[in-house]
């Protein structure tokens, strides 16, 4: 297993396993400007052929002087194949693109939104990383779920 930055030509692997686990879809578009805006925060995990197994596709948030919000990172879309689940490959993209934002971009905090129901994620989020809930947004996603929206100090990264 190999886990190595995002490139431009992997767009099309992480879109494939973001439709097959996620019901939150991207149009390439999105992914490509994730891609080469912010080309440093987003990692794949590939197999040993090669094969895109699992990804982490993040932006950074500039500081805005209206809302007071210091410059910070979002992960947009974490997923890992199932086959390839219970590995520890999503701490480390989740990881690694945190020391990114810490290092390349001097982010104070990474954010987050995960359904309400994703016990898991809100576990790893939570439980292993260290994320807490800021606040629920009512109806969030498309099917009118509720979202946490979570947040993890980067201070002392």
């Amino acid at each position: 297993m190999n886990i190595r930055l995002a490139r431009v030509d992997d767009m099309m692997g992480m879109q494939a396993t973001n439709l097959q686990n996620l019901p939150e879809n991207y149009v390439m578009k999105f992914w490509m400007y994730h891609a080469m805006t912010w080309p440093q925060i987003s990692f794949v995990a590939e197999d040993h052929k090669g094969r895109i197994v699992g990804y982490v596709l993040a932006k950074m948030c500039e500081e805005s002087q209206e809302s007071g919000e210091e410059v910070h990172g979002h992960v947009n879309s974490i997923s890992v194949l199932r086959s390839y689940r219970r590995l520890g490959l999503a701490k480390k993209l989740m990881l690694l693109s945190q020391e990114a934002m810490a290092s390349v971009y001097k982010a104070s905090f990474v954010s987050l939104h995960v359904r309400q129901s994703n016990k898991a994620a809100i576990g790893l989020y939570r439980d292993t990383l260290g994320f807490e809930v800021a606040q629920v947004e009512k109806k969030y996603y498309g099917d009118g779920e509720d979202a946490l929206s979570m947040r993890l100090s980067l201070k002392n990264s």
